[in-house]
């Protein structure tokens, strides 16, 4: 316990159709932290399971379970478990056996120095009907923090409460809860530590389907547009502006200074109204993740 530096934890377990492995993931989670004998809640959300899930769940004791009356997703279940939660520190585990309890005591480790501890994944991360779109939006969410995130989706991560309730209204239902967590967290300059963790292959089928790439495409526009507005339409309005003065002299030299297009004159106001525009956005996103709900 002595390099435990918190006094209680809740742990927070979102369900969906996880009969053939919940009842182990519970398990070890208990044998984990009576190990650690850190003082612990065990917050299981079963998010509208269809199978047995809700049924194997209701004979473990020990754990305090919320039975959603339909799945509202991931996001919605994890916002669920915190705001049902008790102690200062929150930590999310998924319910699909994933992860690995041995990493529970590694974060803790850290709490005293840091706001958010994640786990940075190495080897298998996943479907790999995923990747291209988790890579896209590695590389837009890397532009938008100004700084490598090694990881931005790990679903495993240990965080005070008080931070995550402060944005808890910006934070979406489904699984780009975790996305939207770490770049609030990074763009308000709160201390966050990776931990080079590995994953099991999932137990089950994945829900990953082919429109969850559009999906993703959303996210990244949403991310944009909710934390750094400005490092889109700064860049267009510039390349709009010097096409359009570049267009100017040419005219004016072909025509000796007396005619200028049409076309470079439009272009040179939709660049002026494309900043203008990027400052507004700018304003209103900074309003909005500052509002307290």
């Amino acid at each position: 316990m002595s390099e435990n530096k918190i006094l209680g934890l809740s742990i927070i377990v979102p369900v969906f159709n996880e009969e053939k492995i919940i009842g182990e993931v519970i398990g070890n989670i208990k044998d984990e932290l009576g190990k650690l004998g850190v003082e612990y809640e065990l917050i299981v959300i079963n998010d509208g399971s269809t199978d047995a899930s809700q049924d194997i769940l209701s004979h473990i004791g020990g754990i305090k379970l919320i039975n959603n009356s339909r799945n509202k997703g991931y996001g919605a279940s994890l916002k669920i478990g915190v705001a049902a939660s008790k102690y200062d520190w929150v930590m999310f585990f998924d319910g699909d056996g994933q992860h690995k309890t041995e990493y529970i005591g590694e974060f803790l480790k850290y709490a005293d120095r840091y706001d958010m501890i994640a786990g940075a994944r190495y080897g298998y991360k996943g479907p790999l009907l995923r990747q291209p779109g988790k890579r896209i939006l590695q590389l837009v969410a890397n532009y938008l923090a100004g700084e490598k995130i090694p990881d931005l989706n790990c679903g495993l991560r240990l965080m005070k409460k008080i931070h995550f309730l402060e944005y808890k209204h910006i934070f979406p239902d489904g699984f780009s809860l975790s996305t939207t967590s770490t770049l609030a967290f990074f763009k308000e300059g709160l201390d966050i530590k990776y931990v080079p963790v590995t994953i099991k292959k999932r137990c089950g089928k994945s829900t990953v389907k082919v429109s969850d790439g559009l999906k993703t495409s959303l996210l990244i526009i949403r991310l944009i547009m909710l934390f750094s507005p400005l490092k889109i339409f700064l860049p267009i309005a510039f390349i709009g502006f010097v096409i359009s003065v570049s267009i100017i002299i040419n005219d004016l030299v072909v025509s000796h200074f007396t005619l200028i297009s049409k076309s470079a004159g439009f272009l040179f106001t939709a660049s002026l109204l494309v900043f203008l525009f990027g400052l507004l956005a700018d304003q209103v996103a900074a309003i909005r993740r500052e509002m307290k709900k």
